[in-house]
Protein backbone atom coordinates (compact mmCIF):
# COMPACT_ATOMS: atom_id res chain seq x y z
CA UNK A 1 0.00 0.00 0.00
CA UNK A 2 1.89 3.39 -1.19
CA UNK A 3 1.27 6.28 1.24
CA UNK A 4 -1.38 8.11 -0.40
CA UNK A 5 -3.65 5.11 0.07
CA UNK A 6 -3.25 5.02 3.23
CA UNK A 7 -3.45 8.53 4.13
CA UNK A 8 -6.82 8.03 2.11
CA UNK A 9 -7.64 4.88 4.33
CA UNK A 10 -6.72 6.96 7.06
CA UNK A 11 -9.13 9.78 6.06
CA UNK A 12 -12.19 7.64 5.50
CA UNK A 13 -11.96 5.89 8.97
CA UNK A 14 -11.76 9.61 10.27
CA UNK A 15 -15.03 10.40 8.56
CA UNK A 16 -16.86 6.99 9.60
CA UNK A 17 -15.63 8.04 13.43
CA UNK A 18 -16.73 11.40 13.23
CA UNK A 19 -20.66 10.01 12.08
CA UNK A 20 -20.28 7.71 15.20
CA UNK A 21 -19.17 10.40 17.38
CA UNK A 22 -21.99 12.81 16.07
CA UNK A 23 -24.75 10.44 16.38
CA UNK A 24 -23.86 9.68 19.91
CA UNK A 25 -23.22 13.30 20.94
CA UNK A 26 -26.93 13.73 19.28
CA UNK A 27 -28.21 10.79 21.75
CA UNK A 28 -26.37 12.01 24.35
CA UNK A 29 -24.19 9.23 24.92
CA UNK A 30 -20.21 9.78 25.85
CA UNK A 31 -18.07 9.15 23.07
CA UNK A 32 -14.06 8.89 25.35
CA UNK A 33 -12.94 6.09 22.94
CA UNK A 34 -14.14 7.14 19.69
CA UNK A 35 -12.36 10.73 20.04
CA UNK A 36 -9.06 9.24 21.55
CA UNK A 37 -9.24 6.74 17.89
CA UNK A 38 -10.07 10.13 16.24
CA UNK A 39 -6.99 12.02 17.82
CA UNK A 40 -4.54 8.83 17.50
CA UNK A 41 -5.53 9.01 13.51
CA UNK A 42 -5.41 12.42 12.85
CA UNK A 43 -1.86 11.85 14.19
CA UNK A 44 -1.14 9.08 11.89
CA UNK A 45 -2.40 10.98 9.10
CA UNK A 46 -0.07 14.06 10.24
CA UNK A 47 2.90 12.17 10.69
CA UNK A 48 2.25 10.62 7.08
CA UNK A 49 2.35 13.72 5.38
CA UNK A 50 5.58 15.05 7.20
CA UNK A 51 7.26 11.96 5.76
CA UNK A 52 5.79 12.63 2.31
CA UNK A 53 7.00 16.42 2.91
CA UNK A 54 10.50 15.09 3.68
CA UNK A 55 11.07 12.46 1.03
CA UNK A 56 10.54 14.68 -1.64
CA UNK A 57 12.46 17.63 -0.41
CA UNK A 58 15.46 14.97 -0.26
CA UNK A 59 14.55 13.85 -3.65
CA UNK A 60 14.81 17.66 -4.75
CA UNK A 61 17.74 18.76 -2.86
CA UNK A 62 19.89 15.58 -1.59
CA UNK A 63 22.72 17.20 -0.55
CA UNK A 64 20.85 18.75 2.26
CA UNK A 65 18.73 15.35 3.69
Amino acid sequence: MSQSQYITTLERQINSLNQRIDQKIMSGQKYLDEARKHRMLLRKIQSQRVEQRKSIISRMFPLFA
